[in-house]
């Protein structure tokens, strides 16, 4: 049933996170299934959208195959900025004695992150809906369910999680955008230019 899986996935996490999050539990699938039928599925959305819209929307003076560049660097930094999400917030799940287990940081990271990837579809195919990303905020909420679900942390314990988390994505997020950045933009300016 891996094939059915993605898609009811994503409605139910969206729909309904906290029966989402009972399913996830329950199911305890691991990483690599994760990963597979339902975090590579997303990412190549968005790096199709990425890649389409940079070619109906870049500049008209750059190759084409600057928008593949453009996809490349969106899946690369989607990838690291959830990987390497997943490992510090497993170390910060650490001190505030609730574990230490990569599947379930790797799970609230990739499960809390649909509303991001969903939005960045649409915001990456047409940059005028770049307003919609406002909408990823609900990620924080099924972040928040999903803790409760799988770390069930302290009430005082989960403030400082979701913050610790959500300062950890976006810092990830953003020094692997720069540096993605620079190199693409090296790489294409030094073979294709």
């Amino acid at each position: 049933m891996v094939h059915d899986f993605f898609p009811l996935a994503v409605k139910d996490i969206i729909v309904n996170p906290s029966k989402a999050w009972e399913k996830i539990d329950s199911e305890n699938r691991p990483v690599s299934a994760i990963r597979n039928s339902f975090l590579l599925p997303l990412i190549l959305l968005v790096t199709v959208s990425s890649i389409i819209g940079s070619l109906l929307y870049a500049n008209s003076e750059l190759l084409p195959v600057y928008s593949l560049f453009i996809g490349i660097k969106c899946f690369i930094l989607i990838y690291i900025t959830i990987y390497a999400s997943s490992y510090i917030i497993k170390e910060i799940t650490y001190p505030l004695d609730l574990g230490k287990s990569f599947a379930i940081s790797y799970s609230l990271t990739v499960y809390s992150i649909v509303p991001f990837l969903l939005c960045q579809m649409f915001s990456r195919l047409f940059e005028s809906l770049l307003f919609v990303n406002v909408l990823a905020l609900y990620g924080l909420y099924i972040f928040w369910t999903g803790s409760e679900k799988l770390l069930a942390p302290p009430a005082y314990k989960k403030m400082p999680l979701l913050i610790a988390s959500l300062v950890v994505f976006a810092g990830i997020y953003v020094t692997v955008d720069f540096l993605s950045a620079k190199l693409l933009d090296k790489v294409y300016y030094m073979f294709f230019a």
